[in-house]
């Protein structure tokens, strides 16, 4: 049987079994609605108020600030779009940066149909934002700034401390999309001092189709969806109670082991960067060195295709990304891996592997002895390789 390793976590992740456990009595004996006056609605809604006081604790909230959704993509639009009516009086300048995902950049050019003013904030080569870009992009009737905590694809963490001060200091609001960073790095609302903070059950082994979105008390939301009085009449629509309950299990489970957990996905993190780095020829590492997920590894090879990579190393059980999972489909090669500066050809050659507690160091080197296997052979039947090993020039600077 081909040996299977799961290196696509940033995707999606496994449900730990303790969560399915834990969702199952909801979908078929305590089954009722939250919003029923009787006692058998009531005890689900109950135990939708624990799990929320719950998963607010680990991110250092108010269990009132809490709301549910049914993803993370969910949240950002809520985020984006809903404050950005509620504040429009005020302004329609809104700045986000050029490395966000789909969920955030799609809502911000929806916006801009609507009127708003948008500004992409440029990123450097490691896809990090400079504070002084941010302070010098926002104006009077800038009303919202929305940057990625942790960016899905390269990983690099940004500073949102310190954006989220300079937001504030001229008046602006602040949003982060921390999909991919909670349960994989701390967070403290009221450390960061954020506004919104979106978050998605299944990046850390919760079920798919359930979300949060944090919002500040004193902070202006318009209603996204309409038709009850769920979620403090701000979130219409029957409450999912299996999969609250099973996301709020998720975050227990990963905050209570975190400190080992991280330990153990970074050591290995790092062992497969320095093995490609060391082993293959004409490779890049994406995003930022340390400041970076501690599961996350992203290289750009020259010479191979990004699809031809992906296909071939499934052939040998190894399973990847190029990219975001929301782009996969897409013959375009990554904005983010654009937007760091990397040219066409290098762009379309990515690979992402991300980690859980689960993979072993076996697994690594074994995904580390596959991809030098397989990018010899698409070199070999590369005519852009050929050209290079006769004495052409590179396509790119990287070793």
């Amino acid at each position: 049987m081909l040996r299977q390793i799961y290196l696509d976590n940033a995707a999606t992740t496994a449900v730990f079994p303790e969560v399915v456990k834990t969702m199952l009595p909801y979908f078929t004996e305590q089954y009722g609605n939250p919003s029923s006056l009787y006692e058998f609605g009531q005890s689900t809604k109950a135990a939708i108020t624990d799990a929320r006081a719950r998963i607010a604790t680990h991110l250092n909230a108010q269990a009132q600030d809490i709301y549910f959704t049914s993803c993370g993509t969910e949240s950002d639009n809520w985020a984006l779009k809903a404050t950005a009516e509620a504040y429009a009086h005020k302004g329609k300048h809104i700045i986000t940066s050029s490395i966000e995902h789909h969920a955030i950049s799609h809502s911000a050019e929806w916006l801009e149909k609507q009127g708003f003013e948008l500004t992409y904030l440029p990123v450097d080569t490691d896809g990090l934002i400079a504070p002084a870009e941010l302070a010098s992009a926002i104006r009077e009737d800038t009303t919202l700034v929305s940057i990625i905590f942790a960016n899905n694809e390269i990983g690099t963490i940004q500073p949102i401390a310190e954006l989220a001060a300079i937001a504030h200091e001229r008046g602006a609001l602040f949003h982060t999309d921390a999909v991919q960073a909670v349960a994989h790095v701390p967070i403290d609302v009221e450390a960061l001092d954020v506004d919104m903070l979106s978050a998605s059950a299944h990046k850390f082994h919760g079920p798919k189709g359930v979300g949060l979105l944090y919002v500040r008390k004193g902070v202006k939301t318009r209603s996204f969806l309409h038709g009850g009085a769920q979620e403090r009449k701000r979130r219409a629509g029957t409450e999912n109670v299996p999969s609250i309950m099973g996301m709020a299990q998720a975050l227990d489970i990963c905050m209570e082991r975190f400190d080992e957990r991280v330990a153990h996905e970074q050591e290995l993190r790092d062992h497969l960067i320095d093995r490609v780095l060391a082993e293959v020829d004409h490779v890049r590492l994406n995003g930022h060195r340390t400041l970076r997920l501690p599961n996350n590894a992203n290289f750009s090879f020259e010479f191979v295709e990004g699809e031809s990579l992906l296909l071939t190393l499934e052939q040998k059980g190894v399973l990847g990304s190029s990219g975001s999972a929301c782009a996969s489909g897409s013959l375009d090669p990554s904005h983010v891996l654009l937007a760091i500066g990397l040219p066409h050809e290098i762009a379309h050659g990515s690979l992402r592997l991300t980690l859980s507690e689960e993979t072993t160091r076996a697994d690594i080197d074994y995904t580390v002895e596959a991809i030098k296997e397989v990018v010899k052979r698409l070199r070999d039947m590369s005519p852009l390789f050929e050209d290079f090993t006769q004495g052409k020039k590179a396509l790119s600077a990287v070793r």
